[in-house]
């Protein structure tokens, strides 16, 4: 089994259309942000990210199509995400309030409330958020 496979594995999304995306765009540099909820990784009794740690980048099909170095980690409230993070997610959003409109329904969703255990979650201003800054550092 190749190194690579060892590392924990960084999903952006769920399998299906949005993860493509997401990971053709990081594969073509125009992803370089992340953001996750806090109560995510709470629920999950995940580690937050720090500095230097890599993952490997499934696509849809589990195979391994990168791997990332994280390079910033942020905790801060949805309201305070700014625009160069929004920018970075490489999504193609030009203002915060089309970032958190996206991600609102993505984290509103039944998929996202049945992995939180809460069919009733819900954001504001003042729920905190997992900002990340990556790097490519291999293509698969």
């Amino acid at each position: 089994m190749p190194a690579h496979e060892d590392l924990p594995p960084c999903e952006f999304a769920y399998p299906g259309p949005l993860r493509d995306r997401l990971v053709a765009a990081v594969l073509s540099g125009a992803k370089t942000t992340t953001t996750g909820l806090l109560a995510d990784y709470e629920h999950e009794g995940d580690p937050l990210p720090r500095i230097g740690d890599r993952y490997r980048v499934p696509d849809s099909g589990g195979r391994t199509v990168a791997v990332i170095e994280v390079t910033e980690v942020r905790v801060l409230r949805l309201a305070d995400v700014d625009l160069p993070h929004a920018v970075d997610e490489g999504e193609g959003h030009r203002t915060v309030a089309a970032w958190r409109s996206d991600h609102e329904s993505f984290w509103h969703g039944p998929q996202m409330r049945e992995a939180l255990g809460d069919p009733e979650f819900h954001t504001d201003d003042d729920t905190q958020v997992v900002a990340e800054r990556f790097r490519v550092v291999e293509r698969f």
